[in-house]
């Protein structure tokens, strides 16, 4: 029973009718306000030994650190207590943790049919929305996949727990509500979606796979956007300041494990003060060494242009102006003028978000979220600043040199490679809204036999190979305005007109797109251009009450990474796409007024 259940009177009255044997106070490390998951009611438990004196008491936990140990042993009054520690190494288990490139969704489809077709195994998610959506999108995919959270009712959560339990190769993706007592031998794999917020969390979670002995796996994709969010819950919780820094001390710790460079089987094992001699040879850094380069000079122009610029700004701002980029937010805030402005152009941006992200893990920036995910320097950035401190990174992998030269010196023309850039970003909002991969839209050799021919109407654009009819009705209005507005500026402005026309009629988008006969998406575009140029108000083109365009306007400035994708998921579905590029094209206009 729960501590909470236990202590409301009656119970405790009809506990000392009974002759008890033992109390087993589970979940222990739960005592200690050092522990990743302190409940104040554990330390009532204390009051045990106080009215049963003869009854046994045992405490038990899988994860608790030293300091978490001892105040177990003086919160719960176990002094003198026999210790046993059977250590914290599951060497079958085989760590894996890579970076969120975007594609953790097929990262984990290829996971599970490469290594675990069939096999039971458990995905982590941090929102219930996502554990919906992966659970959908797997059994959509042949897997035999079901939901666990806290919103779903206490009937469907035991059918899908028993479900797991009885029969074989299920697949259970949930939030950590699920698995408490789950004591299921056969687990195969356990998946993260998302950062735990401690390494606790992520030892007791993952040791729930291979429970039998044999061969598991425990993959992780983590991103950016985790640390910001598990910071904004713990800024946003009602703990004190106490609660806050050791929760903030835990998942820099949890960072440092996933950016580490070394075996993470003995970090991991260290981190609750057990040993490991040699390398584990069972870990994704033992196994493929991560390559590493000195990233000192890097890491002292990042931040000293962090310094330079404020220290208020996000990491995609903040790669702008060290790129050198021309957009007018950075004129408006006269950060072209800045000593750091363009001194990072030899690094991609895909690199600079890289180290940003290893700069805060390390804990030389830390993320304002108070200021809407502004990066600050700390005290460790000083000696770096200063020379006096080399910084070795993992280095993140660059597309083979063949690729990089085949792409650069595809296009002769800029203008032509303008024009490339224009359509791979298109059919990337376009991937990002449907949850597929890009080639699923459109091939790359598709898409370089449009800026070649660069078709003026939508029969040309059918001619080109890898364009069926069902594409073509699909996407052709879409490529065709980027193609048409690279070429014949008045072309594309003639039919977003027309869009406008039929909106000052009193239309909305659903019906102009049905009497245009365009696809929704290219309303939306043209609505959300004339809205970008001042055209026409955001409230003329979609209807929003101000609750729900505040709520859009921050997950905008939490994601700084400017990807609808992040922003749609971080409302959880609830906002359409167009509307949302509407709502970003608003955004921008009010920076550049």
């Amino acid at each position: 029973m729960a501590p909470e259940r236990l202590f409301n009177g009656r119970m405790l009255e009809l506990l000392g009718r009974l002759r008890l044997a033992l109390f087993a106070i589970d979940e222990a490390h739960c005592v200690s306000q050092w522990g990743h998951d302190f409940r104040p009611e554990y330390i009532q438990l204390s009051m045990l030994h106080e009215r049963f004196p003869e009854v046994p008491r045992i405490a038990l936990t899988a994860t608790a650190d030293a300091p978490t140990r001892r105040e177990i042993v003086e919160r719960l009054a176990l002094h003198g207590a026999q210790i046993f520690n059977s250590g914290f190494d599951r060497p079958n288990i085989r760590y894996r943790i890579s970076e969120n490139q975007g594609n953790a969704r097929d990262l984990l489809l290829r996971f599970i049919r490469n290594e675990h077709e069939n096999e039971a195994g458990i995905v982590y998610c941090l929102s219930r929305k996502r554990v919906d959506e992966i659970a959908a999108w797997l059994s959509s995919k042949g897997l035999n996949a079901l939901p666990y959270h806290a919103g779903m009712s206490q009937a469907e959560r035991q059918a899908h727990q028993e479900r797991f339990l009885r029969e074989d190769g299920v697949i259970i993706v949930a939030t950590i509500a699920f698995g408490m007592g789950i004591d299921k031998p056969d687990v195969r794999f356990v998946a993260h979606l998302n950062l735990p917020k401690s390494i606790e969390a992520y030892y007791q979670e993952t040791g729930r796979a291979g429970r039998d002995g044999l061969p598991a796996d425990a993959l992780m994709a983590y991103g950016l956007q985790d640390v910001i969010t598990l910071r904004q819950m713990q800024a946003g919780s009602e703990a004190d300041e106490q609660h806050k820094r050791v929760e903030r001390h835990k998942l820099d710790a949890m960072l440092g494990l996933c950016e580490l460079t070394s075996c993470r089987r003995q970090a991991l094992l260290h981190y609750f003060d057990d040993t490991l001699d040699q390398p584990c040879g069972n870990c994704d850094n033992c196994l493929t060494p991560p390559e590493t380069w000195d990233a000192t000079v890097a890491a002292q122009k990042a931040l000293s242009c962090v310094h330079r610029s404020g220290q208020r700004f996000g990491v995609s701002y903040l790669i702008d102006v060290l790129r050198g980029s021309e957009h007018e937010r950075i004129q408006q805030f006269g950060h072209d003028t800045l000593s750091t402005y363009g001194i990072g152009k030899e690094h991609t941006t895909s690199e600079w978000r890289s180290l940003f992200r290893q700069l805060i893990s390390r804990g030389l920036l830390s993320v304002d979220i108070e200021g809407y995910g502004g990066l600050r320097l700390t005290e460790a950035a000083r000696p770096v600043l200063r020379g006096e401190t080399r910084l070795m990174l993992r280095k993140l992998h660059k597309p083979a040199k063949a690729e990089r030269k085949r792409r650069s010196a595809q296009f002769g023309k800029a203008a032509d490679q303008r024009l490339w850039d224009a359509l791979r970003n298109r059919r990337r909002e376009l991937a990002e809204e449907q949850g597929v991969p890009a080639y699923v839209i459109f091939h790359d050799a598709t898409l370089a036999e449009m800026v070649e021919r660069q078709p003026q109407t939508l029969e040309q654009l059918g001619r080109i190979s890898g364009i069926g009819e069902r594409k073509l009705d699909a996407y052709g209005d879409a490529f065709l305005d980027v193609i048409l507005e690279h070429n014949q500026p008045a072309a594309v402005t003639d039919t977003v007109d027309q869009t406008l026309q039929l909106l000052s009629q009193g239309m909305a988008p659903p019906a102009i797109a049905q009497q245009r006969d365009l696809t929704l998406t290219s309303v939306y575009t043209h609505l959300a251009k004339a809205i970008e140029e001042g055209g026409i108000e955001l409230q003329d083109a979609v209807e929003l009450d101000d609750q729900t365009f505040k709520a859009i306007r921050f997950a905008f400035e939490q994601n700084e990474d400017g990807k609808l994708k992040s922003v749609f998921e971080a409302l959880e579905g609830e906002v359409d796409y167009g509307v949302l590029r509407c709502v970003q094209a608003a955004l921008l206009s009010e920076t550049t007024q």
